[in-house]
Parts: structure tokens; sequence; C-alpha cells
């Protein structure tokens, strides 16, 4: 199951002179990406790279700047994915040392500051949720708002008109033993509506 990191947290190496200041953190989107590594190029102007990869949804990115290519970006990448996150963006700032580390040096260099970084890292399942929507006679509003208490679902609104019409989300997948559970307690009078009828 994939998993999120709740809070930033950094990490630093020394390696041969150079320093890796690494840093995990919750991420949506690449824009959000882009806007904490300009920060960091604006933090750090003395740095001689500042690397990053991105997991979160289809916006995936792996960038070197300026390293070798895939001695960076990709190998902090292949971290995220190997643990199972998204909705993460790593980064690391390369200080150099003057001392070259070659590009086994630097695969290494880069994978090991994003998982120790990741290591203090506090993780989360991330549950998908959907959205239900349904309608049922006003004698059963109260057996509706009990089962979607009951099912730790979260009542997100309720309509008052010829009948019923409770919106409310809960885990995906929960919906299909739910709705069961409800048709069954509602003897077929509950009505499941589609978007386009809500």
């Amino acid at each position: 199951m994939a998993q999120t990191i709740t809070a930033p947290v950094h990490h630093e190496l020394l390696i041969k002179k150079s320093r890796f200041i690494a840093c995990v953190q919750p991420m949506a989107d690449r824009a959000g990406a882009q806007q904490v590594v300009a920060g960091l190029r604006a933090q750090h102007p003395g740095a001689a790279h500042v690397c990053w990869a991105l997991l979160a949804g289809g916006q995936s990115a792996a960038v070197d700047d300026g390293e070798p290519s895939g001695t960076a970006g990709r190998p902090m990448l292949d971290v995220l994915r190997h643990q199972d996150l998204e909705g993460v963006l790593a980064t690391v700032v390369r200080y150099f040392g003057g001392v070259k580390l070659g590009a086994g040096g630097l695969v290494r260099a880069y994978t090991d500051s994003v998982a120790q970084a990741l290591l203090q890292a506090e993780k989360v399942a991330i549950v998908r949720k959907t959205i239900l929507r349904c309608s049922a006679p006003y004698p059963l509003e109260g057996l509706v708002r009990r089962e979607i208490d009951a099912a730790g679902a979260v009542l997100l609104d309720v309509a008052h008109s010829e009948e019923v019409t409770f919106s409310f989300s809960l885990p995906e997948q929960a919906a299909g033993a739910f709705s069961a559970r409800l048709n069954e307690a509602g003897h077929g009078r509950i009505a499941w509506l589609r978007d386009d009828e809500a």
C-alpha cells in the first residue's frame, strides 16, 4: 500500500569534503516542487547542484541539475519508488568539496542522502477515498445516518426534498460492502445516485 510522509525531514552527509544536504517532504504536485527547488537555490547560492526527485501521481520528476546524467535525480527517485511512497519530494543540495566522486560514488551519495532522511520520516498509509450519494425515504433517514456513522464515513451533505439525499465519503475499498449493507438494511428503498443526478 502506498504511503506518504507527514512532515519534512532533513539529513546531511559529508563525503570527501562534499556536503549533501537532503530533505524529504510531502508534496502534492510538480508546481509546488519547483517552488521549493527555487527556494533552495536562493538559500544556497554557493551550492554546486540542487538535485531533486518527485513522486506525485502522474507528475514524477528526476532532475540531475548538472551532475552527470542518471547519477542524482534517477537514484533519488528509485529510493522513493522502492519505499512505495507517493506525494513526496526529495531534494539534495550539494556543495562540491573539490574531490570528484565518480559516477558510482555520486549515485551512492544521492541514494544514501535520501534513504537516511527517510529513516527519520514518519510514514502514513494513503487511503483512497470515494464519494457516494444516495437518496432514501424520510422514515429511513435515521437508519442511513447510523450506517454512515458506523462505517466511519464522513457525511458531506444532506438535502431534504421529496426524499432525503446524502453525500458522504469513505475509503474506496469499503464502498462495495457498505452499499450492499445499506441496500439490505433499507430493503431496496435506497437509491444510489451518479454525479449527474445529485
